[in-house]
């Protein structure tokens, strides 16, 4: 595509939520650590006891509609803190003759690994006269969420062993379990989208590859989870702020955007320019993005939209589009830099998709990314370690980290259709990460440390993201839930973002380590200068 040049450019947007920090639980010596998260007194020893009565007084339940009602305000409720007797009292309180069910096949797992997710929210019920009814519905929902997790990791088990009769048959007790919950929100909802990806990868594998999306509806849902949230505007606007302080000084300045997505990054920063000391400096963007289906050349209008913004700002500004299905499809040449220009690389979410058991394509890319000799890269990625070569730990990781994404998404009051839309973002990285392998699965995230060793043994420093990102993330929160669970920490130069004491999203940025620099590859500079 050909330059489009203007002059021009238009301010920002902003939002986000604010912050505060989770209390630690003590878990009794010898309980089941889940289970002691949710107030329940289960030793390992006693679960899969436990589990077989839920399952009967689930059963009871089912088959029994027109006497639950009855069944719930004769039994004698107690505190269910000892969960094995409070099952056998609402058992041996009712009349029922419910057959035990024989889940001898099933390997009950200790889920001590769960101790950390929320309990499940329950479900708003109607109005009852009676508070024990009430208290029976919760109690049981509550042990319904907390089978669903159990049942989840013991499906995943299956799943890695190659048991796919097995894990069928899990699902199917699982569909009929969420039944049984509020599925609206909390565990429930997080199970409904694991299972689904589960009884993909089981039973219809041959349509997972084909069911990515088109670029132009990940496009859409990438713009309604942008404004659900804080994560990706936290991720822009680090990102700018380190970005505007590289380019303190220099007169003309070139931004390259491995992921242009509707160009909701620049506006920020086109302002940011405009009002610097001295006057703005000449932008370049190249933005990377995926072919248009439809023929039209999408790139090149965002360009245009983003010019007409830089004009009404008086900055001076370039633009090129370059379309790749691939990242790693994109080659130097066509990015058109210049020895003259101060060189910017922004990578929001994008490098963990060229990992993979073949470490060739992260290689290059980083190699070629520092004979640009940039001033600055930000890297942005998902807090998480989805890259793991056994399934079932892949699984667990990404159980527990999407509960806290979707908790904290609940938090933000986003209206309805678009929180559904923003949920279906997720969704799909769920998807790949549950259902697909090999060159299908490219959502492959890794946390911060690990991209900090690949960084260095690649030439790059880190450079210190300064007071000024942490204070305009942290300010960035206040508009965001008023429950305050968001959180912006800052470790070793970097920041985070995330839910309660959980990192979910990452932030860095690096320089390029020159050899007189080899002997200190871990010196960090301290950049502090402009705000964005």
């Amino acid at each position: 595509m050909e330059p489009y040049n203007s002059g021009g450019g238009v301010s920002s947007a902003a939002s986000s939520s604010s912050s505060s920090s989770a209390t630690s639980i003590t878990k009794p010596q010898e309980m089941d650590g889940y289970l002691a998260e949710a107030g329940y007194k289960v030793r390992s020893s006693d679960l899969r006891h436990v589990a077989q009565r839920l399952e009967r007084l689930q059963n009871v339940m089912v088959n029994s509609h027109d006497d639950l009602a009855q069944f719930a305000s004769d039994a004698v409720i107690y505190n269910p803190s000892d969960m094995a007797s409070w099952v056998d009292s609402l058992l041996s309180a009712s009349d029922f003759n419910a057959p035990d069910l024989d889940f001898a096949d099933v390997i009950m797992t200790d889920p001590t690994a769960w101790s950390d997710i929320p309990p499940p929210i329950s479900s708003a019920a109607p109005p009852m006269q009676n508070h024990q009814q009430i208290t029976s519905f919760t109690a049981m929902e509550e042990d319904s969420g907390i089978r669903l997790v159990q049942l989840l990791v013991t499906c995943a088990e299956s799943v890695q062993r190659g048991d796919l009769a097995l894990a069928g048959s899990i699902i199917e007790n699982m569909q009929a379990l969420l039944t049984r919950v509020n599925t609206a929100c909390g565990i429930g909802k997080v199970a409904g989208y694991f299972i689904d990806a589960l009884s993909r990868r089981v039973f219809t594998p041959q349509s997972v590859t084909s069911d990515g999306g088109s670029a132009h509806e990940n496009e859409l849902l990438y713009h309604y989870f942008y404004e659900a949230c804080p994560y990706l505007k936290f991720a822009h606007f680090t990102a700018n702020q380190a970005i505007l302080e590289a380019f303190h000084g220099h007169d003309c300045v070139h931004v390259i955007d491995f992921n242009l997505m509707h160009g909701l990054q620049w506006p920020a920063l086109i302002q940011a320019l405009a009002l610097r000391p001295g006057g703005p400096p000449l932008l370049k963007l190249t933005g990377i993005g995926p072919p248009s289906p439809d023929g039209r050349d999408s790139l090149r209008e965002i360009g245009v939209r983003l010019a007409e913004l830089a004009r009404s700002v008086n900055v001076r500004f370039t633009f090129r589009g370059v379309a790749a299905s691939r990242l790693e499809d994109v080659k130097p040449w066509m990015l058109q830099v210049s020895p003259k220009e101060a060189v910017a690389v922004n990578s929001i979410m994008q490098l963990h998709r060229l990992l993979g058991s073949d470490s060739t394509r992260i290689e290059m890319m980083l190699g070629w990314i520092r004979k640009l000799n940039p001033k600055i890269v930000t890297v942005v990625e998902q807090e998480a370690d989805h890259n793991k070569p056994g399934f079932l730990e892949r699984f667990t990781e990404a159980l527990f980290y999407y509960s806290n994404m979707f908790d904290s998404l609940e938090a933000c009051g986003a209206m309805q259709p678009d929180k559904t839309l923003a949920e279906m973002y997720i969704q799909r990285e769920i998807c790949n990460v549950v259902c697909c392998e090999g060159v299908a699965r490219v959502e492959r995230h890794e946390p911060l440390i690990k991209w900090k060793t690949r960084l260095e043994q690649a030439g790059f420093r880190p450079l210190h993201l300064g007071s000024n990102a942490y204070k305009q993330a942290s300010m960035l929160l206040t508009l965001f839930s008023a429950e305050g669970g968001y959180r912006v920490e800052e470790k070793e130069g970097c920041l985070t973002i995330g839910w309660h004491s959980r990192p979910l999203i990452a932030a860095s940025a690096w320089q390029v380590m020159h050899l007189p620099e080899a002997t200190n590859p871990l010196g960090i500079v301290n950049r502090s200068a402009d705000h964005v």
